[in-house]
């Protein structure tokens, strides 16, 4: 019986090639959109599922809050570690990461500008299982001078794996460094990325207890619970931490490795996160696609029961019950699935790679493996097929034989079931349009709002060398010696890229020091920065680059640290901070409060700031370089050319600072391109529905447009009156839409510390864009209907 019903389902497709074809269509771009999604889905949440003991690496992270302020950090302070592995027995090993550890490598007559090099603890392999191309994990940093290099750091540098254990790697300041072990290539689904390790020392910031500028990574003992050892960890602060931070609200936590990647949100990430909330949007996204497109057959199949009304009759009176005739439609719509499934595959291998540049991803087509993906793949189909067809099955079986055979519909009671279903398919693709259009005005608010400085047309570059950061006056100099070259300036980190880190200072209060410390973000500059960035003094007065006065005793502050100190009187305040590891600290006086600017991308609030000028020559070794807009390419080859006279062996590596804080945006930009790709697909999909029940409409009422054009009505009178109908069912559609398009939308824009409002027009161009469209896709039947000679139209059954 099933393959006499699979032959009628292939001769109705062919035999309906005009139905047939937009079914397919609509189905496969279902299924290819939704199969497309799934993929991202599934190497989003498959970050660090890759090491063998995953399920016991966490990551420590901090949460303090006080009067005034608070601060949720990705990284802790150095010596955390030491001391969670003494006192903490479910500890088996722990391991830190210091990421900022960019230089300049040298093996013979190559150099390469390595900006991912970590600084990590000999223990990193015991905690993170990564393969080894070449050399042995348990020794790769055994040794002081170790250097852990990847395949293709390696490939490029020295040639083989193989080859480069043994050799001696020269780094920009002259540090030897041997080449221990070749590791696999850090897996893109990683948390972290790096090029080299090499270790950090022994003794690293041994008693810099709020300098948080390491990421402590745990593994705990196989019968741990870490739920359990987190309820330990108060007793941690109350022993170690308070005696130095004073009276704050703390807690450790202690994050799954597997977890950081998409739930994981705190101040200084170690790289760029995603997010689950995301990932639950796709995941609906993609399933409302696909349902978008099981709506169109649904209506597709209903829209041409006129014409295989008087087969049902036939099947009835010959003896066929309304089982076999339903099963005859699901095996129809099982067919035209499963061949839209392999269309839809054929659709994701071609796109694919557009899909991953558009989205920055990089899904591939068997990542599930082969085999699997065809079980998953024909499942889906299988699915797909039993819930499209159930509808037309239903609808299709239940047709009365007496009319059937007389070829009339009836009133099947159906109609409003599917206006129904076109109103829900236009209310998901009016929230898909609305969200895209609130997340493009987001983006552009985040991309064009002033941050607090001039970020247009000023680049950034790194020192390497020591010898050339000492003369940084005379390149200075020389730099400006060039109209191009409008301001020069000096600096120890660049902004916009999320690893200024924060310190811990000593404020005064009532005329003496407090015990208490308050956690600020804090970089070195010299007299020229604020000018060239454009930075504006709300009191005071700017550094000086005359003496040394400034470079010893002065700091400026910014406004939101004065608000968090309450201070009054800020000008003349004292502040201090720790100089070394026996708790020494350094003393300084506030001379200018400069107004907020940002130096993080607006999903961060301004945090306190201190900036200060270096105490000795050296320390600065970040240029800024505000250039004119007149001829940019050649400030650049200016610029690059007075590099190379001081440092001829680096490479000239530069961005430009409004390009630094656009690549804090990259995860916004992706989850809007995904957000606008399908609000497309699913624009499209729906108008098929609508194409579908406007065909059925036009036939249902052939007759009475008949009668209407005998009686004197114009072809604009027909086409309004069957477009009337659809009309409501859009305004239905986009006032169910515009309050979820606002609720969730606004939800959205709380992840930002900074976003724009959501304005009307976004409802306004999103409703006269989807009439529009929606409209014109119902014309075509209705002017065809309106066209149709009337003599024809009356004699219809």
């Amino acid at each position: 019986m099933f393959r006499n019903h699979l032959l009628i389902a292939w001769r109705n497709l062919v035999r309906f090639k005009y139905y047939s074809l937009i079914n397919i269509a609509g189905l496969s771009i279902g299924l290819a959109a939704c199969w497309l999604l799934l993929l991202y889905v599934h190497r989003e949440t498959s970050y660090d599922n890759f090491y063998p003991q995953a399920d016991r690496i966490y990551r420590a992270v901090n949460h303090a809050t006080w009067t005034g302020g608070n601060l949720h950090l990705a990284s802790t302070s150095a010596p955390f570690a030491a001391v969670l592995k003494k006192d903490y027995p479910e500890i088996e090993q722990i391991t830190r990461v210091e990421a900022d550890g960019g230089a300049a490598l040298k093996y013979g007559e190559k150099k390469l500008e390595v900006g991912d090099m970590f600084f990590v603890d000999s223990t990193f392999f015991d905690v993170f299982n990564f393969p080894m191309a070449a050399g042995d994990a348990i020794s790769a940093l055994a040794q002081p001078n170790s250097l852990v290099l990847t395949r293709s750091l390696a490939q490029k540098l020295i040639g083989s794996p193989e080859e480069a254990i043994g050799k001696t790697i020269l780094t920009d300041d002259s540090t030897a460094y041997t080449v221990s072990a070749v590791m696999e290539d850090v897996p893109s689904n990683s948390h972290f990325s790096f090029s080299a390790l090499r270790l950090l020392p022994p003794d690293y910031n041994a008693n810099g207890w709020q300098n948080f500028d390491v990421y402590t990574y745990l593994l705990l003992q196989k019968d741990a619970d870490a739920k359990a050892l987190e309820s330990k960890l108060p007793a941690f602060f109350e022993r170690y931490l308070k005696p130095r931070m004073g009276e704050v609200t703390y807690k450790m936590e202690l994050q799954p490795v597997r977890d950081i990647h998409l739930h994981s949100h705190l101040d200084y990430e170690i790289s760029p996160n995603g997010n689950i909330l995301y990932i639950y949007i796709f995941l609906c996204i993609g399933l409302l696609t696909l349902l978008i497109a099981c709506i169109n057959y649904m209506n597709l199949a209903t829209a041409r029961a006129s014409a295989r009304i008087k087969e049902v009759g036939v099947r009835k009176s010959m003896g066929s019950g309304r089982e076999e005739i339903a099963r005859l439609f699901l095996t129809e719509s099982m067919l035209l699935t499963f061949l839209a499934a392999f269309v839809a595959m054929g659709l994701v291998a071609i796109l694919l790679p557009w899909f991953n540049t558009f989205t920055g991803s990089q899904v591939q087509l068997w990542q599930f493996g082969l085999v699997k993906t065809i079980i998953v793949i024909a499942m889906l189909a299988l699915l797909t097929g039993l819930f499209a067809g159930i509808y037309p099955a239903v609808f299709m079986s239940g047709f009365k034989v007496i009319n059937s055979l007389k070829g009339k519909l009836g009133n099947s009671g159906h109609a409003g079931f599917r206006k129904g279903l076109v109103t829900f398919q236009f209310i998901v693709a009016i929230i898909l349009t609305g969200s895209t259009m609130v997340a493009y005005d987001q983006l552009q608010y985040m991309m064009h709002k002033n941050l607090g400085f001039d970020k247009d047309q000023v680049l950034s570059f790194h020192i390497p060398d020591q010898q050339m950061r000492s003369k940084m006056p005379v390149l200075k100099d020389q730099l400006l010696r060039n109209p191009l070259v409008q301001h020069v300036a000096a600096a120890s980190n660049p902004i916009g890229r999320n690893n200024i880190g924060g310190h811990g200072f000593f404020f005064e209060q009532n005329g003496s020091i407090s015990d208490a410390s308050v956690v600020a973000q804090n970089y070195m500059v010299d007299a020229d920065y604020l000018k060239t960035m454009g930075i504006t003094l709300q009191s005071g007065r700017n550094f000086s680059d005359t003496g040394e006065s400034d470079m010893h005793h002065s700091v400026l502050i910014n406004e939101t640290l004065v608000k968090m100190l309450n201070w009054d009187q800020p000008l003349g305040k004292r502040v201090q901070f720790k100089i070394d590891q026996e708790g020494h600290r350094a003393e300084r006086v506030v001379i200018g409060v400069m107004k907020d600017f940002h130096i993080y991308s607006l999903q961060h609030k301004i945090a306190p700031l201190v900036l200060e000028m270096p105490p000795f020559p050296g320390v600065q070794d970040n240029v800024y370089v505000k250039v004119s807009k007149s001829n940019v390419p050649a400030a650049v080859a200016y610029i690059e050319k007075v590099f190379h006279s001081f440092d001829p062996a680096h490479q000239f590596d530069y961005s430009f600072i409004d390009q630094n804080f656009a690549r804090q945006y990259a995860g916004e930009q992706k989850q809007e391109t995904i957000f606008m790709l399908f609000a497309v697909l699913a624009l499209f999909i729906a108008c098929l529905g609508l194409f579908g029940l406007a065909a059925f409409t036009a036939v249902q009422r052939t007759k009475e447009i008949g009668v209407r054009k005998t009686l004197g009505a114009s072809t604009g009178n027909i086409v309004k009156l069957l477009s009337k109908d659809f009309l409501q069912l859009l305004l239905i559609a986009a006032a169910v839409a515009f309050p979820v398009t606002w609720w969730i939308m606004d939800r959205w824009l709380n992840n930002f510390a900074y976003h724009a409002g959501i304005s009307i027009w976004v409802f306004v161009l999103t409703g006269s864009a989807v009439v529009v469209i929606a409209l014109a896709t119902v014309s075509f039947h209705a002017v065809k209907a309106a066209l149709a000679n009337p003599v024809k139209s009356l004699r219809a059954d």
